[in-house]
């Protein structure tokens, strides 16, 4: 199989370039990058230490759109920023499998969109056949599709438990979701903000309630199992290079407890490697680090439910969750070139 990554340079970009190498079903990597081609991948990123064979088709040098375009891959990874991706993906549209990690296709509603981002969708034409990757939850859609919406690490820390939850009516319609993300989260740039000595010791909240763009990804996707499903989302950097968490906070209906929650968990998860009910043991944001897990735990308080969720950002939250969704669009076994342990 021949893979392109597009936004190589990126973190998500480079992660995904660390999985590909790791799978057995990839034998050719694409590494693309629009500022930097003709340089080479382990120059601008020499973690990748000495290139496999798998790099062998272009002499280990990135590439531009248009040579990756002539290459014709079977699959196209875009780690790219929001608003652009989809204009660069434009020559792969209809010709091959298009992974999209930006948000350009996440959100179906135009208005909504245009609220989020603060335009309208830069493909609105293509929103239709768009699948949302939320990989444990649209697993037979994800099959068939072409391109595909890459969530986030925020909504897929949150969704991953909380879509059960809805989907079974086990609580009320309001989440308060309060999530802690490691820096990478906000990509490779330069901004005063990001920089060491400002996130240092110091923790951040941003952007709470409607004012962040995934308050209404997150809630979309609520809502397609229960329509009056609102959420507050209060996101806060914190003084990590890589990791989340995010604590769930809802309300349970009359009659309802932890054990109904824990049947919707295990009615919607069975068997599924990288998304798992832990119990009430608290989960650390180390204990996922480097695999494509997403792990919570629960406990119940009076009438209410407070469940902790971790991922790594950069693997579930983003790449990994892309080789997961290529893996089951491709027939694969799901966890080929994913970790389900550590790296810690």
């Amino acid at each position: 199989m021949k893979a392109a990554v597009i936004g190589a340079t990126g973190y998500t970009g480079m992660v995904l370039l660390r999985l590909l190498e790791g799978h057995p079903e990839v034998d050719q990597i694409l590494a693309v990058s629009s500022s930097k081609p003709g340089d080479p991948v382990n120059g601008e990123d020499p973690g990748l230490g000495p290139l496999s064979a798998k790099y062998g088709s272009t002499g280990g040098k990135y590439l531009s759109v248009d040579q990756a375009v002539s290459a014709k891959p079977d699959v196209v990874f875009a780690a790219l920023p929001h608003l652009a991706s989809a204009t660069v993906c434009g020559p792969f549209f209809g010709k091959t499998v298009v992974i999209d990690l930006s948000a350009d296709f996440r959100i179906k509603d135009r208005t909504v969109f245009a609220q989020a981002y603060g335009q309208e969708p830069p493909r609105p034409d293509l929103l239709d056949q768009a699948v949302y990757g939320l990989a444990e939850w649209h697993t037979e859609a994800l099959r068939k599709a072409d391109l595909i919406a890459n969530p986030g690490c925020y909504t897929t820390c949150s969704l991953l438990p909380l879509l059960p939850l809805y989907r079974e009516g086990v609580v009320e319609p309001r989440v308060v979701i309060n999530a802690l993300s490691g820096v990478s989260g906000a990509g490779k740039k330069v901004e005063l903000k990001y920089l060491f000595t400002e996130r240092t010791e110091s923790v951040l909240l941003y952007s709470p309630g409607r004012k962040h763009r995934h308050t209404q990804e997150i809630e979309a996707e609520l809502r397609f199992t229960d329509a009056s499903a609102r959420v507050l989302f209060n996101p806060h950097l914190v003084p990590l290079k890589r990791g989340m968490e995010a604590t769930l906070v809802v309300d349970l209906k009359p009659g309802k407890t932890l054990a109904d929650a824990e049947r919707a968990w295990a009615a919607a998860y069975p068997d599924r490697p990288f998304a798992r009910y832990v119990g009430s043991r608290i989960p650390a944001s180390a204990e996922v680090w480097g695999s494509n897990r997403c792990d919570w735990a629960a406990v119940q308080e009076g009438d209410s439910l407070i469940v902790s969720s971790v991922l790594d950002n950069l693997v579930k939250g983003a790449s990994g969750q892309a080789v997961q969704n290529m893996n089951l669009r491709f027939g694969l076994a799901e966890t080929a070139g994913l970790s389900v342990t550590n790296l810690f």
